[in-house]
């Protein structure tokens, strides 16, 4: 038996993420600050949650530590069925590898590949070889068949971030986390980059995780998680942006 299927939990078939009791403590003594306090979550498969907070929140460490891209003081994070938090860092690199994608707020294009090249990347380092039907159909999904040999310093912002995800999904992950996917770009391209994760959602049964700092962009998504000082203060669907911006402006 593999380390991978020795931390297998059988009671989480319908819950791609769960994490329970999440502490992250940053410095010792006086100076340490917690950033989470105390997190216990579950986030179903085919579902698009958007996590807010003000700044210092813990959204963004928050999501890190469900990444598997840092790890907690405190606590267990299981994806798929695996806990992650229990695996070396080799292991939970291979894990990273073949069930998450991500899509940063910069977009971590690499200047010298092609929009094409740029997307198939995460399949190479692998060491497969691209699924060309998978690559066309990405490249039409997110609007960028024509554009595909051009390098990222001849694309827009948005038009960046289009193949940003298009690289997230080109593996089937099972989980995309997006670290404020909408953050460098302007309205009608945020708005786009939102609709591109939400046929993610509905049309590929992603399942996707967002940290945002934007009321409107969180309020399209199926679930919003409000964090302050490190614990959550809500959970639950939402009905407007407004509601979004009222929740996290409560003590």
């Amino acid at each position: 038996m593999t380390e991978l299927e020795q931390q297998q939990r059988p009671d989480t078939a319908h819950v791609m993420i769960r994490c329970a009791d999440l502490r992250r403590r940053f410095g010792e003594g006086a100076a340490a600050v917690d950033a989470l306090a105390g997190v216990s979550l579950e986030f179903p498969r085919g579902e698009l949650t958007a996590i807010v907070g003000p700044s210092g929140s813990g959204k963004s460490t928050l999501l890190h530590i469900l990444a598997g891209l840092d790890r907690p003081t405190d606590g267990s994070v299981w994806i798929d069925g695996v806990e992650i938090t229990a695996l070396d860092d080799r292991a939970l690199t291979n894990l990273r590898r073949d069930k998450l994608g991500f899509v940063f707020q910069f977009f971590n294009l690499v200047p010298v590949l092609t929009a094409e090249e740029n997307l198939v990347l995460p399949v190479k380092i692998a060491g497969e070889r691209p699924d060309s039907e998978r690559v066309e159909s990405l490249l039409e999904t997110v609007g960028m068949t024509d554009r595909r040999t051009h390098r990222p310093s001849e694309l827009s912002g948005g038009q960046q971030q289009r193949v940003s995800i298009a690289r997230a999904l080109v593996t089937r992950p099972a989980v995309v986390f997006a670290d404020e996917p909408t953050g460098n770009l302007d309205s009608k391209s945020g708005s786009d980059v939102l609709g591109l994760l939400r046929r993610a959602v509905d049309e590929f049964d992603q399942t996707v995780v967002m940290v945002t700092h934007d009321p409107r962009i969180a309020s399209y998504a199926d679930r919003v998680i409000v964090l302050s000082d490190g614990v959550v203060t809500h959970d639950g669907r939402v009905q407007s942006a407004d509601e979004v911006l009222a929740l996290m402006q409560v003590e």
